[in-house]
């Protein structure tokens, strides 16, 4: 690191949410607690740290800067922002893939007959931003399968154009303790780690310090 220069680590935390009416919504079990250990990691390794969060129950570290958001679109704007001017940036919010074609002004009622929701794709935030990155940056893609964990986890990493991804399963969610794989860009495994998530970001927070 520059003594000349505090390096920006940029923070997707958490779950979104894609409303089908004013009171319903599509969204998961996302908790933010991943992020907030990631941030707290990163401001003890003395990066500026932005987190932007869908809605969570947890806090976040006092200091850093905190931008909340609903939707995934709101979340892609508000990165969008923040990505030029960040030196690396960690996708560990859970999106929301899907929101609804039309979402409905008033309360859908029951009618006693079956709904459907007709469903379209949201957009992915870490390979859009990705796909914007200066060489100088590294962005890390979070991956959480079910099947075919490894493979899936290196097709991200290859779509998402991501420098890592971490890749993680369901049991993650709104858990204090995580157990992950870690991959570089040449598809090798380069950490598997188990224990509290304040253990797994420390463990990203080495990767990073090779590189920045």
């Amino acid at each position: 690191m520059s003594e000349h220069h505090t390096p920006h680590m940029l923070i997707t935390s958490g779950p979104t949410r894609q409303y089908l009416d004013p009171v319903r919504f599509i969204s998961n079990a996302s908790s933010g607690r991943m992020g907030a250990a990631i941030a707290q990691s990163a401001i003890d390794s003395g990066y500026e740290v932005t987190v932007i969060s869908g809605p969570v129950s947890i806090a976040y570290p006092d200091r850093c800067r905190v931008v909340n958001v609903q939707t995934t679109q709101e979340m892609l704007e508000a990165a969008n922002s923040v990505f030029p001017n960040c030196d690396v940036l960690v996708g560990a919010a859970a999106p929301s893939d899907y929101m609804p074609r039309a979402v409905s002004n008033d309360k859908l009622k029951k009618t006693g007959e079956p709904i459907t929701l007709h469903l379209v794709e949201t957009p992915d935030i870490i390979a859009s931003l990705a796909a914007k990155k200066k060489s100088s940056q590294i962005v890390i893609g979070f991956a959480l399968e079910t099947t075919d964990h490894r493979f899936q986890a290196l097709r991200k990493l290859e779509e998402k154009c991501c420098d890592y991804i971490v890749l993680n399963e369901p049991t993650a969610m709104n858990s204090e303790d995580n157990s992950v794989r870690i991959f570089g860009e040449s598809g090798e495994e380069l950490l598997s780690v188990a224990g509290p998530k304040s253990q797994i970001a420390d463990s990203i927070l080495k990767l990073c310090a090779t590189r920045v």
